[in-house]
């Protein structure tokens, strides 16, 4: 029997329905019964991770709790984040409920070639000041370079949460991207679930790791051992 696993998303709601979706696509089936058990919270009024760390809006910790306690009591085996920066409160889910939360950051870090020296991060805000992947990287022997026009990235990221996910924005993530390639990346990490979104591995010419990708293949791996 697999195990059911509860979404905290709505972080925003497009990048949650990407992840749901690819779930979907990456479940061996037969039959529609062989397919995992989706509870999601969808909540987009989580308060904003970016302002939370930067002291200028409340903190979302409660909010988070909150959700995985209510996919917990449904019946949740497992529980993911549709958004890197919530996992700054990891801490916090584990204390306040009794099911594992799978962290999309180590799934993703896993995914990165030790013998890559430099990695292109493409990360919001929040995710940057926890240091949820420079910790991890730079300890394992990584250089992590981050978007001289982080403001740009981050403007782009809004967007993509308000439904503007057309040409405009997808070359401006292109460019992101290919600005830290040139500055020496030789691997870019989408490392917020809106970038997947905007990116594809076709359009930069270096590999790129998906943290969504990244967190599908554990939860699948996990939610059917």
């Amino acid at each position: 029997m697999s195990k059911a696993i509860g979404i905290l998303g709505g972080m925003g709601p497009a990048a949650t329905v990407d992840l749901m979706a690819r779930l979907i696509a990456a479940t061996p089936v037969e039959c529609e019964a062989d397919h995992l058990r989706l509870l999601v919270d969808c909540n987009p009024h989580v308060p904003n991770r970016n302002e939370a760390l930067a002291s200028t809006g409340e903190y979302p910790a409660d909010a988070l709790v909150a959700m995985a306690q209510g996919l917990e009591r449904q019946g949740a085996d497992l529980l993911a984040i549709a958004c890197n920066s919530a996992y700054a409160w990891a801490a916090e889910i584990r204390a306040g409920t009794g099911v594992p939360l799978v962290s999309m950051i180590d799934a993703t870090v896993a995914m990165i070639p030790a013998g890559a020296r430099r990695i292109g991060l493409l990360a919001a805000d929040a995710c940057l000041h926890a240091r949820l992947y420079q910790t991890p990287l730079e300890r394992s022997g990584h250089e992590v370079l981050v978007p001289e026009d982080q403001a740009g990235f981050m403007r782009l990221i809004y967007g993509v949460k308000t439904g503007h996910e057309d040409a405009s924005a997808r070359a401006g993530m292109a460019a992101l991207a290919q600005d830290l390639i040139d500055r020496g990346a030789e691997i870019v990490v989408a490392a917020c679930t809106e970038v997947p979104l905007l990116l594809s591995a076709a359009d930069i010419p270096v590999p790129l790791v998906d943290s969504t990708d990244a967190l599908v293949r554990r939860l699948v791996a996990e939610a059917t051992a």
